[in-house]
């Protein structure tokens, strides 16, 4: 079944397309997996142009973005954290990919092991997603585990190519 949004919130607000990433949070099935996977090839193109700045450039962009329109979702939502709200995911995954090259392998290792990371909750991930109420609760906990599969591919890289 697809996800619903919230009565009185459009799926054309802005508040909606940018919290379901373009409405990928509502497909069936699990909807942090999706959001993940439709930010892979924004990440791509955005790392392939501005590198590792773009990245994080563009994770803190979508971090702030995510904060207003995830404080606007739950006004019309009976949840304090939707399913639908994917955003989370795509901050959390430019962030994980923000130090890997540009290439199938490695921005599908970043996929899988930032999807772990999200799903088991890794302190402080946990911490943030138990204790911080709101927008904030919602971003922050996938900011967290974004740091984990970032730190490991960037070691693992660094291993790899000596440098």
């Amino acid at each position: 079944m697809f996800g619903k949004l919230p009565h009185g919130l459009p799926l054309w607000h802005p508040a909606a397309l940018i919290s379901t990433w373009g409405g990928s949070g509502l497909l069936p099935g699990a909807p942090g997996t999706w959001g993940s996977l439709f930010t892979l090839p924004f990440a791509w193109v955005i790392a392939s142009r501005y590198g590792s700045e773009g990245l994080l450039i563009a994770a803190a962009v979508t971090l702030l973005a995510g904060l207003w329109s995830s404080a606007r979702y739950l006004q019309t939502s009976t949840s304090k954290d939707p399913g639908t709200i994917v955003i989370d995911e795509t901050a959390g995954q430019f962030l994980a990919l923000a130090f890997v090259p540009v290439d199938v392998w490695w921005y599908l290792a970043g996929f899988i092991l930032f999807r772990t990371a999200d799903i088991l909750k890794p302190w402080p991930a946990s911490w943030a997603d138990r204790t911080i109420p709101g927008a904030w609760g919602i971003m922050t906990d996938d900011i967290f585990a974004a740091l984990y599969p970032m730190a490991l591919l960037y070691g693992v890289q660094t291993y790899l190519t000596g440098y």
